[in-house]
């Protein structure tokens, strides 16, 4: 059954993750914006096999969907823990970092209280006819089709977990970090060998957890490129690099000095939390008091070059060792990769491509204002600008800024108030550069 809305919307965001769920939310209360949120999902669900027991958010409890842009939204995570009776819970504990738990069942709230918020409907198609973009979409229960209308875009589809060519993915033995829950019961009562691969949080949060749960004959190891298993950046200089200040000084650099920029930040944004690598060791360092070998193999320096899964008894990991420049093995009965998350364009853009800005690698071509249309100011882009306005894109505690600097866009005025300058570095000193005397 085909049906056609005849409500032209302000606006339509597709995807309805952390970030388009704060603009959601930001958006409600502005009565002259129609806004609608759609998403092929049952309901949210954040990161559902990654949802372990005790694992917190690396950003604080403020980065939520509103409190950084309106700290009074009645959508703010205080609220809800006021709704909850919790607050004197939280405040009790004092603790910035609260439960990835939580803050799931948080957004789950927030999508609860927004009606504009649909799930089950995919995006299939989009077409830009008089003025207009048509999104049409199939409702994933029913198969009923709908066209929606609209004068602008927010795409917020997010990323998606990525594996490595080279490796073998159909092979049911080998599995991304993403999918680590649904498949944890199968590892621990299967495998007598169990590898993960990776040097961020994820592959950290994975392997500690299998630490705690295995038996004590279930070997255990981890394989990490770079040469030290490295944490996070969180010195409060360096957080001054999440700010609306280097923002600007990013997207102000070319496109070859951005990417020699975010080739060194590596640090800041991929590494794993400080608190967790102390307590891997710890507990390792507990095992150790009644057994010598605890039975564990972790190897950095360590690039995986092919996984050899000809043998229906073991995979056989290649590897080599970097530093060494010397090739090494070893066996698994399953691999778990924690290779992290690329953003892939959706399929649903392929009609209005023409309106789309690109810049000379394909990319993107994103607009300060996170527009990427020929006109700068119809298609918005959240969670797809790293190179163009740094790896603050994938951060949280900077959602609220970008999605008030969108609103307040598509406005053409200040809804929101929006720092300029808060950092007490200057990243700039182009302003305060002195200009060579000329010779006589």
């Amino acid at each position: 059954m085909n049906m056609n809305n005849d409500t032209v919307y302000n606006v339509i965001g597709i995807g309805i993750g952390p970030f388009n769920l704060g603009l959601a939310a930001l958006s409600n209360p502005i009565s002259e914006l129609k806004t609608l949120f759609l998403d092929q999902r049952d309901g949210f669900d954040w990161h559902p096999g990654l949802m372990i027991d005790h694992v917190t958010l690396q950003t604080p409890f403020l980065c939520d969907c509103v409190s950084m842009a309106d700290p009074t939204n009645p959508l703010s995570l205080l609220n809800y823990l006021k709704e909850t009776n919790r607050l004197y819970k939280f405040f009790i504990r004092e603790d910035f970092f609260i439960p990835r738990k939580e803050y799931n069942r948080y957004c789950q709230w927030v999508v609860s209280q927004l009606p504009q918020c649909r799930f089950s409907t995919q995006v299939v198609d989009i077409v830009y006819e008089d003025g207009l973009y048509l999104i049409t979409t199939v409702h994933t229960k029913t198969q009923e089709t709908e066209v929606f209308r609209t004068e602008r875009l927010i795409l917020g589809t997010g990323t998606q977990p990525h594996i490595p060519s080279f490796i073998p993915k159909e092979d049911s033995r080998i599995l991304h970090t993403s999918s680590y829950l649904y498949r944890k019961e199968e590892l621990l009562a299967q495998g007598k060998k169990i590898a993960v691969i990776g040097s961020g949080q994820s592959a950290a949060e994975v392997f500690y957890d299998l630490l705690q749960s295995r038996d004590e004959d279930t070997q255990l190891g981890w394989y990490s490129r770079p040469d030290r298993f490295f944490p996070m950046e969180y010195s409060k200089l360096t957080l001054e690099l999440t700010s609306p200040d280097y923002v600007d000084y990013f997207y102000g650099r070319d496109e070859s000095a951005r990417k020699t920029i975010l080739s060194k930040q590596q640090a800041q944004f991929k590494g794993i939390n400080y608190d967790l690598i102390n307590e891997i060791y710890d507990f390792i360092y507990d095992l150790n008091i009644d057994n010598a070998d605890p039975n564990l193999k972790i190897i950095p320096n360590s690039q995986l070059d092919r996984v050899d899964n000809s043998d229906p008894n073991r995979l056989t990991l290649e590897f080599t060792q970097l530093e060494q420049e010397v090739p090494y093995e070893q066996e698994a009965d399953y691999l778990v990769v924690g290779t992290g998350y690329r953003y892939h364009e959706p399929a649903f853009l392929k009609n209005i491509q023409s309106r789309i800005k690109r810049d000379s690698s394909g990319l993107f071509a994103v607009n300060r204002n996170y527009s990427i249309d020929h006109n700068g100011g119809e298609i918005y882009v959240l969670h797809a600008e790293v190179h163009t306005h740094s790896y603050i894109s994938t951060d949280l505690g900077m959602a609220a800024y970008r999605n008030s600097y969108i609103i307040n866009d598509i406005l053409g005025r200040e809804y929101y108030k929006i720092e300029k300058k808060i950092a007490f570095q200057d990243f700039d000193v182009e302003k305060h550069a002195v200009m060579p005397t000329a010779k006589i």
